[in-house]
């Protein structure tokens, strides 16, 4: 898909790999729509994408209300006629205790953000493209999804799941024009990690090379253009090209 003129939709667009997605769309001269639970911030997104030059829009929004992102999705048709791009990256790790000690409710809240949001979030957008003729869904994973993470199973485990998800609506290219891929990032350097409670994690996180967060904007902007990218999942690590999942 040609970036140029068409609408983005991105959600944890305040922040880290959001953020980033988010100007660098804007830089391809997408109209932007920036979406997150921190109102302030994805204010601040949308007015450094005006300083850029572009056209940008924010939201306050938890993706786990269903009926704050039914009226996200009215508010991106209404205002700019979209979306055509929708990047689901709103996420969260689960936190401390680490499993098996982490309480419910801290489980569940990690599953509705990461894992019930996309695919709420893809569900709605879906007839929305079709009406503008198709579009693509880039949703943010994470290399936990496809090789486990021992500190943290449950963020793994929904990653894993939102590749599953991704790779099972490849069909909506042939019947929709809506093409729907994931990226899978190793570690990123963004709040999640710099707020790392544990310290079986804070010590991890002194050990292993990052990624920028511009790298996924990279591999956001690389995979809409990418026509063959359809229920593909794209691996990337520091100081790796990046790949497809076979």
């Amino acid at each position: 898909m040609d970036i140029d003129g068409r609408t983005a939709l991105v959600t944890g667009a305040g922040s880290g790999i959001g953020r980033a997605i988010a100007l660098r769309l804007a830089r391809e001269r997408a109209r932007v729509l920036a979406a997150d639970r921190n109102g302030g911030s994805a204010a601040q997104t949308a007015r450094m994408i005006a300083e850029l030059g572009g056209e940008a829009a924010a939201v306050a929004i938890d993706v786990t209300d269903d009926a704050a992102v039914q009226r996200m999705m009215e508010s991106a048709a209404q205002r700019f006629g979209g979306p055509d791009i929708l990047v689901n990256n709103a996420g969260i790790a689960t936190g401390t205790p680490p499993f098996p000690h982490t309480p419910s409710e801290k489980q569940a809240r990690a599953i509705a953000v990461n894992l019930t949001a996309v695919i709420r979030c893809t569900q709605l957008a879906i007839p929305l493209m079709v009406a503008r003729g198709g579009g693509v869904i880039v949703n943010i994973a994470s290399l936990a999804g496809i090789n486990g993470f021992a500190l943290d199973p449950v963020y793994a485990a929904t990653k894993g799941a939102v590749v599953m998800f991704t790779r099972s609506l490849a069909g909506l290219f042939e019947t929709s024009n809506i093409r729907v891929a994931a990226i899978c990032p190793g570690a990123v350097d963004t709040e999640i990690w710099r707020s790392a409670e544990d310290p079986r994690l804070r010590a991890l996180i002194d050990q292993i090379p990052y990624l920028a967060p511009d790298e996924i904007a990279d591999a956001t902007v690389a995979i809409i253009r990418d026509e063959s990218a359809a229920g593909k999942a794209l691996q990337v690590a520091a100081g790796r090209a990046a790949e497809f999942m076979p």
